[in-house]
């Protein structure tokens, strides 16, 4: 942690600005501190169509969980309660951002980052509104480095008109034509490239809460940490995109270890999106598909074979390296552990965002998955819906400072809710009873930028039927993020 705070302290003396994106159109101000752009100015380094870029960022996030009311936790040995008690949680990150331009259109990309963490109730309690975007499974206190990132992109232009690429982390300045070809291979996020969204994507800087990352049904295939290796195409023509891609799943459900036999098992998408204006004002609406293939469990097959053989609970799982578990200690409830076998998970999502000021946009997601297997690389949600606006502080005269309010929700099956009922638990919920109820969060956050391209962000989140129970909540999550760019 130590290494972190300095780390911090140099980027408060030598901060560099915001960098300019979809959602921030002004030109970037405070040039004299930006790394890239001090070389430009000695003509050491050429923005416009550039051989090299490094980027960083550092986030620290603390959440504060105030006590709430519940009539149970963890009934039975059922081990996936949110606890009822005072909570702090914490994220710290910091990354490095790598490109390098190989060929004409080939660049490559590496990305080592940091973590340390700890989360609320060992990232339990909670289906898809966690609190913190940032948290993963399997982080600890102590920290780890890893590479997220590192893959290869090859671009084959064939006309349209010209489009400027700007400088920014994963992206060489560069001019690319309107219709072209773009091939990815090797080891990244689905999310670098699908469900992008200007107004709740980039939660560094705008909301805290896991919700508005991306669909909260969407159940990517990826590690423990959110990244997979794969192949990705992308036709781009003018305003219009499709995207197609197939990564790796982990080989045991939120596990680190990848399962690498692609053929096998694997994760499919398909996204085609279409960039509009209305009345003069940016929108973009995405339309995305994914079919997963993996060695997964299905609700209703763990409910039936517990009902002919009571034996096969979830206290008998054993060692979790023989038969994969999550060490529920109920000898009547059913478990996954049992039934698991090659099984396909599919859904479909839609994506809308639309400037309607002057930095003001709004933006909702909605996707719909089948809700019959369970989760295995994202979040507990099978239906989910959030919406809300982002605003920046022009207004004000405060033209770097951000702020927004999101509404979150999310729903369960039916075959999901009554393996729960039952006193069931998957990979992040099971709290050994149920009285279904769609779990909801409305959050509001505003971010001062302090100095350049260093941000102060307070937030508060209302969270309803935490893990889609009734019967437990409601809590009160205050929180606070210190994000800085270079």
């Amino acid at each position: 942690m130590r290494r972190l705070a300095r780390a911090v302290l140099f980027v408060l003396l030598a901060a560099t600005p915001a960098r300019a994106g979809v959602a921030e159109p002004e030109a970037r101000a405070n040039e004299e501190f930006d790394f890239m752009n001090v070389l430009a100015r000695h003509g050491w380094h050429n923005l416009v169509d550039e051989r090299w870029n490094a980027y960083g960022q550092l986030t620290w996030i603390s959440s504060f969980k105030l006590p709430f009311d519940a009539p149970y936790t963890n009934y039975n040995g059922s081990p996936n309660s949110l606890s009822t008690g005072f909570e702090h949680s914490y994220t710290g990150t910091a990354t490095l951002y790598l490109g390098l331009k190989l060929w004409r259109g080939a660049e490559v990309y590496w990305v080592p980052e940091y973590i340390a963490e700890v989360p609320l109730s060992g990232l339990h309690g909670l289906g898809g509104v966690i609190q913190n975007f940032e948290l993963q499974k399997q982080g600890a206190p102590a920290g780890v480095v890893y590479s997220s990132r590192l893959y290869f992109r090859q671009t084959i232009g064939f006309g349209g008109e010209r489009a400027v690429k700007t400088s920014d982390p994963m992206q060489l300045g560069t001019t690319v034509d309107g219709r072209r070809l773009v091939f990815t291979v090797g080891n990244f996020s689905a999310l670098d490239f699908f469900d992008k969204n200007s107004f709740a994507g980039d939660l560094r800087r705008q909301f805290f809460n896991m919700a508005f990352l991306t669909y909260a049904a969407y159940d990517f295939a990826a590690d423990a940490r959110g990244y997979t290796w794969g192949a990705l195409g992308e036709l781009y023509l003018d305003g219009w995109a499709v995207r197609v891609a197939r990564v790796i799943p982990p080989r045991n459900p939120n596990d680190l270890p990848l399962d690498f036999r692609f053929w096998d098992f694997y994760g499919d998408q398909i996204e085609v999106e279409h960039a509009h204006s209305l009345r003069g004002l940016p929108g973009a609406i995405r339309i995305l598909g994914y079919r997963n293939h993996e060695n997964m469990g299905r609700f209703d097959e763990a409910l039936a074979a517990f009902q002919r053989d009571p034996s096969k609970n979830a206290a008998a799982c054993g060692d979790p390296q023989v038969r994969w578990n999550y060490g529920s200690a109920n000898a009547g409830a059913p478990d996954l552990c049992w039934v698991r076998h090659p099984n396909a998970k599919l859904g479909i999502g839609l994506n809308l965002e639309q400037a309607v000021y002057r930095d003001i946009g709004l933006f909702l997601r909605a996707m719909y998955s089948d809700g019959q297997t369970e989760v295995f690389a994202f979040t507990s949600t099978d239906r989910s819906l959030s919406f809300g606006a982002l605003a920046r502080g022009s207004l004000w005269r405060r033209p770097k400072d951000f702020t927004g309010v999101g509404v979150g929700l999310g729903w369960i099956s039916k075959e999901h809710a009554d393996y729960l009922r039952a006193g069931g638990v998957d990979g992040f919920i099971g709290d050994g009873k149920l009285n279904p109820a769609a779990e909801t969060v409305v959050e509001f956050f505003y971010g001062v930028n302090l100095v350049s391209s260093i941000w102060l962000s307070g937030d508060y989140q209302f969270i309803a039927n935490p893990a889609f129970n009734a019967d437990r909540g409601p809590l009160h999550i205050l929180a606070a993020r210190l994000h800085a760019e270079f």
